[in-house]
């Protein structure tokens, strides 16, 4: 997967907005659910949305966005331009149910 152009693109505001209903479209219209921004995969893009709309509001941690990304196969070894995975990233942020997740979530061979 390679780093998308220096432009906002639509999956990567859906995750942004929290938005399932567009995410899902977007992505079965075939948007790139590794795509890559800036040097953040867009899963680690969800754990820092979900992470900061928790810290920001004083709402409960959620782990939506994340699962979601996973079960489309968003792949949790990518790395950001930091060199942290998915899990590293999550554990970094705070965002321990996306460590949990990530922990027990059955990956597919190669993802």
């Amino acid at each position: 997967m390679a780093e998308t152009p220096d432009e906002w693109t639509d999956v990567r505001s859906a995750v942004e907005h929290e938005d399932l209903p567009r995410l899902r479209q977007l992505l079965t219209s075939g948007a790139d659910v590794n795509e890559i921004y800036r040097g953040f995969p867009l899963l680690h893009h969800a754990i820092d949305t979900e992470a900061d709309g928790a810290l920001q509001s004083s709402e409960p941690l959620h782990v939506d966005t994340t699962a979601f990304l996973l079960a489309r196969g968003a792949d949790p070894k990518l790395k950001n331009k930091f060199g942290q995975d998915a899990r590293g990233f999550a554990d970094a942020r705070g965002h321990w149910l996306a460590v949990e997740l990530i922990d027990g979530f059955p990956f597919r061979s190669g993802g």
